[in-house]
């Protein structure tokens, strides 16, 4: 791929590979401050997932499966670089974020106000999955590009 390949983005959109690369990521900052503001006792746990990919919940907890079936769509970047690097898509998961960087952990009566808060701020939201118990660690994510189980 050209740094100046027009790449699909969705809806008939295209923007060239560097744009892609270059641009700038959203702030949450504003969208958790809002949550905290009135759902604090609801949050069991919150990662950001930049920095640790979809895998960074394995390093906060203990007896318990994450299973996350509902992500988000991978946005046109990570195509392109698994695409040039052959980077396996299991690979993929544990080092990207994939498009999805923030999740909240809160019970399922909590949630849908948390994605109207999100979608105030124009940030789309969703719940991606849910948590039980286990008896060691354990994340398994439904992609588009398989199943793939980490501990």
């Amino acid at each position: 791929c050209n740094l100046q390949d027009d790449i699909p983005v969705g809806n008939g959109i295209t923007r060239k590979a560097a744009e892609l690369i270059l641009s700038p990521t959203r702030t949450y900052a504003p969208v958790i401050r809002k949550i905290l503001e009135s759902h604090r006792s609801g949050i069991h746990g919150m990662v950001h997932c930049s920095g640790g990919g979809q895998t960074k919940i394995l390093h906060f907890i203990d007896d318990l499966h994450v299973i996350k079936d509902a992500l988000f769509d991978v946005p046109p970047l990570f195509r392109l670089i698994q695409d040039a690097s052959g980077t396996s898509w299991e690979e993929m998961y544990r080092v990207f974020n994939m498009g999805h960087r923030m999740e909240l952990y809160v019970p399922p009566a909590l949630a849908a106000d948390l994605i109207r808060i999100s979608g105030s701020f124009g940030v789309e939201a969703k719940i991606v999955g849910r948590v039980e118990a286990a008896s060691s660690k354990k994340l398994t994510l439904n992609s588009a590009f398989g199943e793939f189980i980490y501990s």
